[in-house]
């Protein structure tokens, strides 16, 4: 588990940097005219795009646009840092699209699946409450440290994100599940994998909050 944490980490940073050399090219291509908020909403509807290839079974094109609008939700974060556009209002956008981006994908499989897998709708319906869930509480304990404490939003955005399956890591299962036709046993590793996440969060922020 250790070795995973690992190598999830220093795949972030990876991309991270790269993401962020993109992010100052397009800065200056764009004049600073390109807000972080058109990038957070363009790949959320970019979403429905990869939610059509999931539907039409072509799982390939779906996992390859689901790694290149994932990379929206970096791109935006380093044009808010430069252009010093940071904000709550940003922040919150950027989780309730992530969470959206979710049900849409969720219902996707759940369509894909409920033909040739009775039970599959249902895993997907599982899948989508427990990743909603894991991200709800992660959110409800940082309002209510926030309102107990002086601590920065940027130290409560990272306190509680305890737990393996992040949202990050869940669309990395997803788009390997598409890439290797593997649809329902990813979905299925979602919705059980998530539980444990969702379980460290919660007792996390019970222990912070005593």
């Amino acid at each position: 588990m250790k070795s995973a944490m690992y190598l999830v980490v220093t795949l972030r940073r990876l991309i991270r940097g790269v993401i962020k050399h993109y992010a100052a090219w397009l800065n200056e291509v764009t004049h600073g005219k390109l807000r972080p908020d058109d990038v957070t909403m363009a790949g959320f509807l970019l979403h429905f795009v990869v939610a059509y290839y999931i539907v039409a079974h072509e799982y390939v094109p779906a996992a390859l646009l689901l790694v290149v609008f994932g990379l929206f939700d970096t791109l935006d974060g380093e044009l808010a840092r430069l252009q010093g556009r940071s904000s709550v209002r940003g922040g919150l956008l950027d989780a309730t699209t992530d969470r959206l981006k979710e049900v849409i994908l969720y219902s996707a499989a759940a369509i894909a699946l409920s033909p040739t897998h009775p039970l599959g709708a249902a895993w997907c319906v599982a899948a989508c409450g427990v990743s909603l869930s894991v991200s709800y509480v992660k959110a409800k304990g940082e309002a209510a440290l926030a309102s107990q404490t002086q601590m920065s939003q940027h130290k409560l955005n990272y306190i509680f994100q305890d737990g393996f399956m992040a949202f990050e890591v869940r669309m990395a299962i997803l788009v390997i599940g598409l890439v290797f036709n593997l649809l329902l046993p990813a979905i299925i590793f979602i919705a059980l994998g998530s539980l444990p996440t969702l379980i460290k969060r919660f007792r996390r922020i019970v222990r912070e909050l005593e």
